[in-house]
């Protein structure tokens, strides 16, 4: 059966939304998606009709509560393939997610002469974190650059991997190139000198079918926003045998087993990471999420994402002027361009009087914008509820907007 994309658009009510009179065109899904109405739903009936706090009361409420939060990490493990429900921690994104791992593991496994290995092309939140365990312990920062083309440079291997490196933290999609590295072959020569792997599935968990136990990764981390789930909520994964070494992140209730005036033991993985009251509403509407992805399938997603990128490429390419960063033959979709006569930020705005919603700036991403010797750049983020109509706007508002700027 063929994708219908005016079906999918449907189920999002925020899509029928004009801005400025015109139809909204939303191309900054890398940033964030918008919501199919079964995850709004989803949200609002937990609010309006089992309200409760997860764990901890008897009432019917509560258990109706805990068994809805409970159940989606069941299915997160199921679309990971996490064989361990134990392995799946629910946090507030990608970035609490990351941090947790620079504190819990970072800092109690890292030594002066350790070596830590990121990309050129890391999101601050898989960068930062690392600077400041690198700070705190000792350790060094080293980084695998990209080539021109906005992949990684592993041609050889063995400068960056070495028995000095003791975690290799990179990102799976590029959310400025959008580039899908080579999972895989990195985690392989991570664990080939002893190294711990964190993999950052911001921007691919939602095009892709992501498998943990093919990747072999350590901990792998993402978020809800940006797969048609609620804001304010993530996943981390981690193998149980390493979870089960760290220690927590944040103490308070719920991830206790006993506490007295001196001392107190923590409660098994993976409650040991969610101290407090977790976010019940926000796991609720990312199962609903995980619905609606499933229904779909990630291979028909995937397919229907790859034309639509296509399009856009070729179209942007016709355009004089503009030059797009990045060829990788492996990529999700995402786009990022600068136009000759306009800066991007005036380009955004230029955008948005025409309905047409597209990021400009650094992207989190400042020291690939210095490897690029740009300020900043445009990029369009397509997801499964574009069309080529929208694509066709956009271009022709990029088209008029070189003619005003250029006279």
């Amino acid at each position: 059966m063929p994708f219908d994309v005016q079906k999918v658009r449907a189920d999002f009510p925020n899509l029928r939304q004009q801005v400025h009179g015109k139809p909204l065109v939303y191309l900054d899904n890398a940033a964030t998606t918008h919501k199919p109405q079964s995850v709004i739903n989803a949200v609002s009936n937990f609010y309006s009709k089992y309200n409760a706090n997860v764990h901890r009361a008897l009432y019917q409420q509560a258990a109706e509560a805990t068994e809805a939060y409970e159940a989606v990490r069941d299915k997160v493990a199921q679309l990971i393939n996490a064989p361990d429900r134990r392995s799946i921690v629910f946090t507030s994104g990608t970035t609490e997610s990351i941090n947790l791992l620079a504190y819990a593991w970072g800092r109690h496994n890292l030594r002066p002469g350790d070596e830590i290995l990121v990309t050129e092309m890391e999101h601050h939140s898989n960068l930062i974190p690392w600077q400041l365990a690198a700070r705190d312990t000792g350790a060094t920062l080293r980084y695998i650059p990209i080539r021109d083309d906005g992949t990684l440079d592993l041609e050889n291997p063995e400068q960056y991997f070495t028995d000095k490196t003791k975690l290799v933290a990179f990102t799976h999609q590029s959310n400025v190139f959008g580039a899908i590295n080579p999972a895989r072959q990195i985690i392989e020569l991570a664990h080939a000198v002893g190294a711990i792997t964190v993999v950052d599935a911001a921007q691919s968990v939602p095009h892709m079918a992501v498998d943990v136990v093919e990747l072999d990764c350590d901990f792998l981390a993402f978020s809800g926003h940006k797969m048609l789930g609620p804001t304010g909520v993530g996943v981390l994964y981690g193998k149980p045998e390493l979870l089960e070494q760290m220690s927590p992140f944040f103490g308070g209730g719920e991830m206790i087993r006993t506490v007295t005036m001196e001392k107190s033991t923590w409660a098994e993985i993976p409650w040991k990471f969610e101290a407090g009251t977790p976010k019940i509403a926000q796991v609720i509407g990312l199962g609903a999420a995980i619905n609606y992805l499933n229904q779909l399938s990630y291979k028909t997603i995937g397919q229907y994402e790859q034309e639509l990128t296509d399009y856009t490429l070729a179209s942007l390419k016709d355009l004089d002027g503009l030059t797009i960063h990045g060829n990788p033959q492996q990529r999700g979709p995402v786009i990022s361009f600068n136009v000759d006569a306009v800066h991007p930020h005036d380009l955004a705005q230029f955008l948005d009087e025409e309905g047409v919603a597209i990021r400009a700036g650094h992207h989190c991403a400042q020291p690939l914008m210095q490897r690029l010797g740009v300020p900043a750049t445009s990029r369009v983020s397509i997801y499964l509820y574009n069309t080529k109509a929208e694509i066709d706007i956009f271009i022709e508002s990029i088209t008029n907007t070189i003619r005003f700027m250029t006279g």
